[in-house]
C-alpha cells in the first residue's frame, strides 16, 4: 500500500453560507466514513484561506517570514486527505467520490516517501 495526497482545490472568496455548505460537508463526511470503513483512512483536514498563510523563505543565507500565500491565484489549497491505497486507480476512486460530494477539484499525488 502507498499513501496518496488528495488536495482539495477551492476558489478564492468568501465562505459559502451555511445552507449551501452544510449539505456538502455532510456528503464529505459520508465519503470520509466510507474511506475509514475501507481501512484506507490516514488523515484529513480543512485549511483556512490562503490569506492566513505565513511563508518561511530562505533569502541570501537568512530565513525570513512573510504574510500571505506564496502565490496569488484564483484558487488555493482548501484541505487535504491522505489515503492508503494499493495503487493510483484506487486513490483516484476516492478522489472521484470526494469530487462528487464537494463539487470541487481534487489533485491526487503519491507520496515519494511515507512512514507508517
Amino acid at each position: 500500500m502507498a499513501h496518496y495526497l488528495l488536495s482539495v482545490i477551492e476558489p478564492v472568496g468568501p465562505t459559502p453560507p451555511a445552507e449551501f455548505l452544510e449539505p456538502i460537508m455532510a456528503r464529505i463526511g459520508e465519503v470520509n466514513a466510507e474511506i475509514r470503513a475501507a481501512g484506507a483512512w490516514v488523515y484529513a483536514g480543512g485549511l483556512h484561506g490562503g490569506e492566513t498563510a505565513t511563508m518561511v523563505l530562505a533569502r541570501d543565507g537568512d530565513v525570513v517570514t512573510t504574510d500571505g500565500p506564496f502565490a496569488e491565484g484564483k484558487e488555493h489549497l482548501g484541505g487535504i486527505s491522505i489515503v492508503d491505497a494499493p495503487d493510483l486507480d484506487a486513490a483516484l476512486g476516492w478522489a472521484r467520490k470526494l469530487v462528487d460530494a464537494s463539487g470541487l477539484s481534487i489533485e491526487v499525488r503519491p507520496f515519494r516517501y511515507s512512514e507508517t
